[in-house]
């Protein structure tokens, strides 16, 4: 089980763990079970906004306390297709491992985790579709004058923007805005700024990767490895994985 949240690294982490490697299979991922499981069956549709995403999983975890974990736990997987060591990616916050850790015996964990700000670049610098965010949610009705802005960023506080996002102090300090506000001169447009932004923010409201490490750490350490994805390289990564998986 891959334990993280969006811009830790799971995905490249992922791609240099399966590069070459013909044993290990990938299960569907987080997506693919959030969609078919908690999504689709309350709206009847895909729901892109992330969150819209996250209000609805909220919802689900209310009536099961496992979340993804739970959701996952529930499944049955065809022995002839999913046969030999599975991963899935992956599982979020203190409550899903906590379950997955109580009511699977036989699942282990990799915890990967990064710095929020981080987090922030990675998500401007790649193009996933999944990265979006509604647009007139930003900042109630400053978000017109955003979106004109665009790449120019002409006459934006994009510091007093950052600074008024929605829990943004629960994650950042003030010198970390900063930072994030200067990333507008590194060619980023304002909007992409704040929405990437607020995408960390909401997902720490969600899912506290702090208090899963934490739950993680009860755990013998043949069930959980715990990697700095800006501390390790992806083959690193790749390499302490298949290091720690052999039985």
């Amino acid at each position: 089980m891959l334990v993280g949240v969006t811009g830790v690294g799971k995905s490249t982490a992922l791609a240099a763990l399966l590069s070459g490697n013909g044993i290990l299979k990938l299960l569907p991922d987080r997506r693919e079970v959030t969609d078919a499981v908690m999504i689709l069956p309350v709206t009847g549709g895909p729901v892109g906004d992330r969150e819209a995403r996250f209000e609805l999983t909220a919802r689900y975890r209310a009536l099961h306390p496992g979340g993804m974990a739970q959701a996952l736990g529930s499944l049955c997987a065809d022995p002839e297709t999913w046969s030999g060591p599975l991963i899935f990616d992956g599982l979020r916050g203190k409550g899903e491992v906590e379950y997955a850790a109580a009511h699977f015996p036989a699942w282990r964990f990799v915890s990967l985790h990064a710095p929020d700000a981080v987090r922030v670049r990675r998500l401007l610098g790649r193009a996933d579709a999944f990265d979006q965010v509604a647009g007139d949610r930003v900042t109630g009705d400053r978000v017109t004058g955003i979106q004109a802005a665009g790449n120019q960023n002409s006459g934006l506080d994009v510091r007093a923007e950052l600074a008024a996002l929605k829990g943004v102090y629960e994650v950042f300090g003030a010198a970390e805005l900063d930072t994030l506000a200067e990333l507008v001169g590194e060619g980023h447009s304002a909007a992409e700024v704040l929405a990437k932004t607020r995408i960390v923010v909401s997902e720490r409201r969600n899912y506290d990767p702090q208090a899963a490490r934490a739950a993680l750490w009860l755990l013998p350490a043949e069930r959980w490895l715990d990697l700095d994805t800006d501390l390790n390289t992806p083959d690193e990564v790749a390499r302490r994985i298949q290091a720690w998986s052999q039985p």
